[in-house]
């Protein structure tokens, strides 16, 4: 298989390190996995098809590790799983020149993100595109370390997104007007810029998508392209006044 494709999944979950330890499910040739950051505050599921993966489940504690073990290797891989019985133990991933064995872990030592039971209504959808994900993304990083959320602000018509909001006029921010396909007069909600450039970042190669949001602190956000399928969850955190 190509090293593209499982690294493509990999980085979708990864999220630049904000996500390290997951448990992969293969199955009739599709990956999948459900993840969770460390604070609790983005929840994820992602699948891709056509993984060449053979039926498993992989328990990955350091992805950062896993990752840099995959760079020794060339485009064209082969993976093969290792068991002790029906528990996977390693991963020995090769190219035509060397190899790289990767332990597993037990899946009961990583968390299990919880199940969304009741998912609030989403009165507000953002057109998510090229222009919005790079303006987005060269805000953030124009205002990292000293900003960390973003907060959607709307009167029932215009709608803008804040990187930066603050009471306080007198603070640097970034403001990005925004298309919206539906619209209602909610409370100002904040986010955690950080998670969503990465959620961004992670998803570049998809030219659109929408960014569902609820005035109960929750947005979703779902891409589809090619053999994946990545959605993200964002939990609201406190507006800076």
């Amino acid at each position: 298989m190509q090293k593209e494709r499982l690294t493509r999944f990999i980085n979708k979950y990864h999220l630049g390190e904000i996500v390290n330890s997951v448990v992969i499910n293969s199955k009739s040739d599709k990956l999948s996995a459900r993840f969770i950051s460390g604070n609790k505050c983005l929840l994820g599921e992602l699948s891709m098809e056509k993984s060449q993966i053979e039926d498993c489940v992989l328990g990955v504690y350091d992805t950062k590790k896993l990752i840099t073990l995959l760079g020794v290797l060339g485009k064209d891989i082969n993976l093969t799983v290792i068991k002790s019985g029906d528990k996977s133990i390693a991963l020995k991933v090769s190219d035509v020149d060397s190899s790289i064995n990767f332990m597993l872990t037990d899946t009961a030592v990583i968390n299990d993100p919880p199940q969304l039971k009741e998912i609030p209504e989403f009165e507000l959808n953002i057109d998510v595109n090229k222009t919005f994900m790079d303006k987005f993304k060269a805000g953030v990083g124009s205002l990292t370390p000293e900003v960390e959320n973003f907060t959607i602000i709307t009167n029932g018509d215009d709608v803008k997104l804040v990187i930066g909001h603050s009471s306080n006029q007198h603070t640097n921010r970034v403001t990005i007007p925004v298309n919206t396909t539906k619209v209602s007069d909610i409370d100002n909600v904040t986010f955690q810029a950080t998670n969503f450039k990465e959620i961004l970042s992670a998803n570049s190669e998809c030219e659109s998508a929408t960014l569902e949001v609820s005035s109960e602190g929750l947005s979703r956000i779902t891409f589809k392209i090619d053999d994946y399928i990545s959605t993200y969850y964002m939990v609201s955190v406190q507006d800076v006044d």
